[in-house]
């Protein structure tokens, strides 16, 4: 409901004629960004576009210097917490995330909070 208002980054996974199989937003705070909406279309599962999405976004958070990402999920906490994100409560979010539409009102409450602690992209 947010997306024309909100700065939502996307990351689209298309395939070799283009026609979409995955994406994944960041809409970022400060130091910290909220991982919004990772999709695979049904037919595109079990080929690790959703890992890929995930690492390219995490990847560049890093790169941006954001020290923390924060997700709302129904329903793929545990993928996430393969990846490494934790549970956490929705009161220790950053006050930014906690401001967003996403917490605020377009999540339920039963969603589950999870965050990553990033370490800083390493050069060279």
């Amino acid at each position: 409901e947010d997306l024309a208002s909100a700065a939502i980054e996307f990351r689209i996974a298309v395939d070799e004629n283009g026609a979409m199989l995955g994406v994944v937003g960041i809409e970022v705070f400060a130091e910290a960004g909220l991982l919004r909406s990772l999709a695979v279309e049904p037919r595109a599962r079990d080929r690790g576009i959703g890992h890929a999405l995930a690492s390219s976004l995490e990847t560049d958070a890093r790169a941006r210097g954001l020290r923390q990402l924060v997700l709302l999920t129904q329903t793929a906490e545990a993928f996430f917490a393969r990846r490494g994100y934790a549970v956490i409560d929705r009161a220790a979010a950053p006050a930014g995330v906690q401001a967003s539409a996403e917490f605020r009102s377009l999540c339920p409450a039963s969603a589950v909070c999870m965050s990553l602690l990033l370490e800083p992209a390493r050069l060279g």
